[in-house]
């Protein structure tokens, strides 16, 4: 079993830059390919980015290329968005997500998810 614990949201305002975290604990972090994904009111989760186990592959839904970055602290056990440039439209509850295949940008591929985080985006 792995527990994922969010943390970082809040309201911004546009064009602000928030870094959001995922703590793991549980099962050897390493073992994990690591996914962030977000949900808005009335809309289906969608995926965010996604990070390998090594921190050496990375992967980005189009609308945050250039803005977010995912990385990973082995050392520590964290999985953390950086999210730049904010828009209106990134208002979401953001989840961190865990699975030992390889990472993927399919929500249903996941094991194991976080409780999530909410940002609010203000114009």
């Amino acid at each position: 079993q792995v527990r994922l614990d969010e943390c970082g949201g809040g309201l911004v305002q546009a064009g602000g830059s928030p870094r959001l975290s995922c703590a793991a604990s549980g099962r050897t972090f390493l073992n994990y390919n690591m996914g962030w994904f977000r949900q808005a009111p009335g809309k289906e989760r969608e995926f965010v980015a996604a990070i390998s186990w090594s921190g050496t592959s990375t992967s980005y839904e189009d609308s945050v290329k250039g803005r977010f970055t995912i990385s990973r602290d082995n050392a520590k056990n964290t999985v953390s968005l950086q999210n730049n440039s904010l828009k209106p439209e990134d208002t979401a509850v953001y989840y961190c997500a865990a699975r030992i295949r390889r990472a993927s940008s399919h929500s249903t591929d996941y094991d194991y998810w976080g409780q999530g985080t909410q940002v609010t985006v203000s114009s």
